[in-house]
């Protein structure tokens, strides 16, 4: 059965956007930003917010720069094919090699864990996150922490009331000081 991972960079205080709605910090160097590239490598199928997949937009055109770096041609080759699912209340059409979602997040997952692929589904923006979380659907948190502490904003972690255990699975710390933590859902 397919995992499902969430993935983001992160202030040390928690937030995935600041309290300005920026996250100019979350810059990756080479070393992260490449290590970032792996790990979508490992994705079948992303499910987006709007926030996010508005955001992401960005990836499906950069490719049209001649003067880019390989790293982020590199980026761009594997995002702009990956299969992409948007969960909107706005949005009436998406772009590229994505759909907007048919149902709820729940038997949206259902239905992709159930279909042959490789990869795991990837969930991006916190909102989806939390509604993936309260639902007790993630499988693995991937949190990538920058050395800046922003005070607020909009937290990577969902806030509710019951208790999630997670057993480590991975660690590293990049020249950047970015610290990268993989944990499992212990069910």
């Amino acid at each position: 059965m397919r995992s499902v991972t969430y993935s983001m960079s992160v202030s040390l205080d928690g937030y995935i956007v600041g309290p300005d709605g920026g996250f100019d910090w979350t810059a990756p160097n080479e070393e992260v930003f490449r290590f970032a590239t792996d790990e979508v490598r490992e994705v079948g199928v992303h499910l987006l917010g709007r926030r996010l997949y508005e955001t992401m937009l960005y990836w499906e055109t950069v490719d049209q720069n001649p003067s880019l770096d390989f790293p982020t041609l590199e980026f761009a080759a594997i995002w702009k094919p990956l299969p992409k699912v948007v969960f909107s209340t706005t949005l009436s059409a998406v772009q590229g090699n994505a759909r907007l979602a048919s149902g709820g997040l729940a038997g949206e997952i259902e239905r992709l864990r159930a279909e042959p692929g490789d990869g795991n589904i990837a969930i991006g923006g916190a909102t989806l996150a939390a509604e993936a979380a309260a639902l007790d659907l993630i499988d693995e948190y991937r949190v990538r922490v920058y050395p800046v502490l922003v005070g607020g904003g909009i937290p990577f972690f969902p806030q509710h009331e019951r208790r999630v255990d997670l057993e480590l699975v991975e660690t590293r710390t990049f020249r950047s000081r970015v610290v990268y933590l993989r944990y499992r859902v212990a069910r």
